[in-house]
């Protein structure tokens, strides 16, 4: 099996947009009421775009640098629900997104 020596910044896009793509199709799942209609199909659809990118993004890096960046599908869930869904964002919430931040950072950016 070849390994990348380093992670391509396109192996980081598509990590990022694979996290984006999930959280934005379990925002559909959540808009749909749990009925099969539109918004839940949409759901289905970005949520397997998003394995599909995850999958890609493997191709371009280590799952040790692109694996973490996945997390930031919590920080993007986050502001879907205040946004969206008029959840309150709290300051527990507000630290917890922080560190989630910078853990990507921290971990998704070691040894490249």
């Amino acid at each position: 099996m070849n390994k990348p020596e380093k992670t391509a910044p396109i192996g980081i896009f598509l990590m990022i947009a694979a996290a984006a793509s999930t959280a934005t199709g379990q925002l559909f799942w959540k808009l749909s009421d749990a009925i099969l209609d539109i918004p839940m199909l949409l759901g289905f659809i970005l949520y397997g775009m998003g394995a599909v990118l995850m999958t890609t993004a493997f191709r371009f890096g280590r799952l040790s640098v692109l694996h973490p960046l996945m997390s930031l599908g919590y920080v993007i869930a986050i502001f879907y629900g205040a946004a969206f869904l008029n959840e309150a964002v709290t300051l527990n919430i507000s630290l917890g997104t922080l560190l989630i931040l910078v853990g990507v950072i921290v971990i998704g950016g070691e040894g490249d």
